[in-house]
């Protein structure tokens, strides 16, 4: 009877234990959806501002997002399998596939917080370059294309201000048919508005840097915060996969 008795509480325990698990990997699975969609969400809509930063840290932190969720996904379902089956083997590769999530995440999580300290300098010392000497120059269309959105969607007017367009090589060159500014420094744009750079035309005094700054600096903390969120939610699916896979008796070879 005693006999019994542990074995039923065993099959309870590991009943429980395949729920709790099969819960988990439901949520996780969405979960993988929502760090993909970040991931995505910044290469598809914020992939402008990248060709304006010379690091390549922030883009590499939205790849390991999505990546992480496309292998977080298949996991999941992985998961299910292998907690219905009641197979160690495949109970052994889930566990080792939300270790190396684990790590991606807090590898995108700990890049995120890198670059949120470092954005500032590098902003500093590059973006005004960048602008100045890259805009509407030959291969540089990305530049170009980012500069002119900056600009209309953050209401600014060079790096600073609109005086550093002054050393603008196109803005010096004939081809800029006399403007002292881009068009996309214009409150209302026309043809040559850029012409023209009284505090009615342009935003004269708003600068780029600062705004550029916290956009940046806000989509980091989005992506930094969602790593490390995910990551400490898969401690627990690993917990709930190393008790099932105790309380499974070993397979038969």
């Amino acid at each position: 009877k005693m006999r019994e008795y542990t074995e039923k509480k065993e099959t309870c325990g590991t009943i429980c234990l395949k729920y709790l698990l099969f819960i988990f990997n439901f949520f996780f699975w969405l979960a993988g959806g929502a760090v993909m969609a970040v991931g995505t969400w910044t290469l598809a809509e914020k992939s402008d501002y990248i060709s304006l930063l010379s690091s390549s840290t922030y883009s590499a932190t939205a790849y390991i997002l999505v990546v992480a969720g496309v292998v977080v996904m298949v996991t999941g379902i992985l998961g299910c399998c292998a907690t219905f089956k009641e197979r160690r083997n495949l109970l052994r590769v889930y566990f080792i596939l939300l270790l190396c999530i684990f790590l991606l995440e807090i590898i995108a999580g700990i890049l995120a917080y890198i670059y949120y300290q470092q954005l500032s300098m590098e902003l500093k010392q590059n973006l005004k370059n960048t602008m100045t000497q890259k805009y509407r120059q030959e291969g540089e269309e990305s530049v170009t294309s980012a500069v002119d959105k900056l600009q209309q969607e953050f209401k600014c007017c060079g790096s600073n201000n609109y005086t550093d367009w002054a050393d603008c090589t196109w803005i010096k060159s004939p081809e800029a048919s006399g403007r002292k500014v881009p068009d996309s420094c214009c409150k209302t744009i026309t043809d040559l508005c850029g012409r023209r750079d009284h505090p009615s035309n342009i935003y004269k005094e708003s600068g780029c840097i600062t705004k550029l700054e916290n956009f940046i600096q806000e989509h980091l903390k989005i992506i930094g915060a969602v790593g490390i969120s995910i990551a400490c939610v898969q401690i627990f699916g690993m917990i709930f996969t190393c008790c099932l896979y105790k309380s499974l008796k070993s397979e038969p070879y």
